[in-house]
C-alpha cells in the first residue's frame, strides 16, 4: 500500500526522536486504523521526549498544548504541509472541569501513557521502524490494554473505569456513540452503563465540541445508527432534546406509512452517505423539527399546520446553541423553509419555479426532498419533474441578466419608493415567462401595471 504523506511525515518524527535517544511510537487511531485495515486520516506520534526538546528539535513546531505535552511538528512533503502531533507520556491529575487535566506528571512509560486515554481500541502504539523492519504487525503493536481483542470482538471499551474516563472528559460519552455507529461495533455494557450514569453532564461540554461530534455522525455514512445510540444511551434528551421530543408523534398514515416522525427521521438518517454536506445532513436531522409543537388531530387527518414556520425558528435556535456559523444558519434554515415547496412543484408558473432553482445549493433541496420521499410514500414523481427541468434549464434561462433596472425606472419617470421593488419583480416576471425579451417591452409592460403618474409609484 502506498504510504500517504501524513505517514511519511510521522516516520521521519520517530526517525528523528529514535536517533537522539528517545522512544516514540505511532498512537491512537492511526493505529486502530492500521489494524482495521484503513488508510488513516492523521497520525500522531507517542514519545518519552519532553515538549521543549520536541520543540527544538524540529524546525517548525508549535507549542499549542506544551502544557499538556503537545507540540504540533509541520513538514512538507511533495508541496503538501503536514502537521503531526507528538505528544509526551503523561498521567493526569484530576479533571475538575469535565474536559481537560488539571495538571499533568510527564512519564517514561508508555504503558503509563495509554492507561490515560479514553477506548481500548484507541490505546494501542505501533513501532513503525520494527513493522519496516518485520513485516510483522502484531509484533509491532504494543497493546497494553486489549484494543486488539475488542477489535476483532467489534466492541467499544473504555480503558480501566469508565466512570473515571467519563467523569475526566464527558465528551468521550458522544466519541464512544460515534465510534459505535463509525464501525458498527456495539458498546461494552459496563461502558453503556456508564454513559447513562454520566448523560446529564454532558453539559459541560462546550457547545463547539458537541456540534462537532454530532456532525461527525451525520456525515461519516453512519447517521442512523448514530442517533439509535444517542437515544439508547440517554444522550439524545440531553444535548437534542427537540429530535428526542419526535418519540410517538403520529402522522398521517395515507402520506406517511412507515410511522411517527421519528422512525421517519432515523429512515432519512439512514439515506446519508459518507461525505454528505455538513448543511444537507442538519437538514435532514431538522426537516420535520416543528412537527412535534404543531401536531393536531384534527376531525379529517393528522395535521401539522405551520410546522414548517415553526421548525425554522427551533432550527435557528439549535444553530445558534451549537455556534454555527452565520452561512451554515441560513442553509439549514432554508432547507427546513423549503422542503414542502416540492408539493407545488409541477403547478408552479415558470417564474416562480425558476426563483425556487435559484435557492443557494439547490441540489442540497432537491436531495432533501429525494430521502424525504423514499422515507414515506416512496413516490418520486415530483423529485423526477424538479431533476429533470433542474438540469436541462440553461443558467441564462434561469436567471438572465435583468431587462429593467432600477435605473430604467427612473429614467423613464419613476421615482424611487416603496413599490420600486414590486415593479422590478412584475418586470422580471414577465422576463422569466418569456412574455417579454427586450428592455422595451419590459417597460410598456411595467407602464401598464403602474402608469408614471399614478401617485403609488412616487413614494406615497
Amino acid at each position: 500500500m502506498t504510504k500517504s504523506n501524513a505517514q511519511i511525515a510521522a516516520e521521519v518524527i520517530v526517525e528523528r526522536l529514535r536517533t537522539d535517544g528517545y522512544d516514540a511510537y505511532f498512537a491512537g487511531g492511526c493505529v486502530r486504523d492500521i489494524l482495521l485495515g484503513r488508510e488513516p486520516a492523521d497520525f500522531d506520534v507517542a514519545t518519552n521526549a519532553r515538549p521543549d526538546v520536541v520543540l527544538d528539535m524540529f524546525p517548525r513546531t508549535f507549542a499549542v498544548g506544551a502544557h499538556f505535552g503537545v507540540v504540533l511538528v509541520a513538514d512538507d512533503i511533495d508541496g503538501e504541509e503536514i502537521v503531526t502531533e507528538v505528544a509526551t507520556f503523561r498521567s493526569d491529575g484530576a479533571y475538575s472541569d469535565g474536559r481537560r487535566p488539571d495538571e499533568v506528571r510527564f512519564s517514561d512509560s508508555p504503558q503509563e501513557d495509554v492507561l490515560r486515554r479514553d477506548f481500548t481500541i484507541n490505546g494501542m502504539l505501533l513501532d513503525p521502524q520494527l513493522l519496516a523492519e518485520t513485516g510483522d504487525l502484531k509484533q509491532a503493536v504494543l497493546d497494553f490494554v486489549g484494543g486488539r481483542a475488542d477489535l476483532a470482538a467489534r466492541v467499544i471499551r473504555a480503558i480501566g473505569d469508565p466512570d473515571k474516563r467519563f467523569s475526566e472528559d464527558r465528551l468521550r460519552m458522544l466519541r464512544a456513540v460515534r465510534f459505535a455507529a463509525r464501525f458498527e461495533f456495539e458498546i461494552e455494557s459496563e461502558t453503556e452503563k456508564a454513559i447513562h450514569a454520566h448523560s446529564e453532564a454532558i453539559f459541560q461540554v462546550s457547545c463547539e465540541r458537541v456540534r462537532d461530534e454530532l456532525t461527525r455522525m451525520l456525515t461519516e455514512g453512519h447517521a442512523r445508527r448514530a442517533f439509535e445510540l444517542l437515544d439508547r444511551t440517554g444522550l439524545l434528551k440531553q444535548v437534542l432534546p427537540e429530535i428526542d421530543g419526535m418519540h410517538g408523534v403520529e402522522q398521517p398514515p395515507e402520506y406517511h406509512p412507515e410511522g411517527d416522525v421519528w422512525v421517519h427521521t432515523l429512515l432519512l438518517l439512514d439515506k446519508l452517505p459518507a461525505g454528505v454536506s455538513p448543511t444537507l445532513a442538519w437538514g435532514t436531522l431538522l426537516h420535520d423539527v416543528g412537527k412535534p409543537a404543531t401536531f393536531e388531530r384534527a376531525p379529517d387527518r393528522i395535521r401539522f399546520n405551520g410546522h414548517v414556520e415553526v421548525g425554522v425558528r427551533i432550527a435557528e435556535n439549535i444553530c445558534r446553541m451549537l455556534h454555527f456559523s452565520s452561512e451554515d444558519t441560513a442553509q439549514i434554515a432554508a432547507l427546513i423553509a423549503n422542503h414542502m415547496r416540492f408539493g407545488d412543484v409541477m403547478r408552479m408558473k415558470e417564474s416562480t419555479l425558476k426563483r425556487f432553482f435559484r435557492l443557494p445549493r439547490f441540489p442540497e433541496h432537491l436531495e432533501l426532498h429525494r430521502i424525504d420521499c423514499l422515507s414515506s410514500h416512496a413516490d418520486l414523481t415530483l423529485y423526477d419533474y424538479a431533476k429533470q427541468r433542474y438540469e436541462t434549464l440553461p443558467e441564462e434561462a434561469v436567471k438572465p441578466p435583468l431587462l429593467v433596472t432600477g435605473a430604467d425606472l427612473i429614467a423613464a419617470g419613476y421615482h424611487p419608493g416603496p413599490r420600486f421593488k414590486e415593479m422590478l419583480a412584475a418586470a422580471e416576471d414577465a422576463q422569466l415567462e418569456g412574455h417579454v425579451s427586450s428592455k422595451d417591452e419590459g417597460l410598456a409592460l411595467v407602464r401598464a401595471a403602474f402608469p408614471v403618474d399614478s401617485p403609488s409609484p412616487l413614494g406615497q
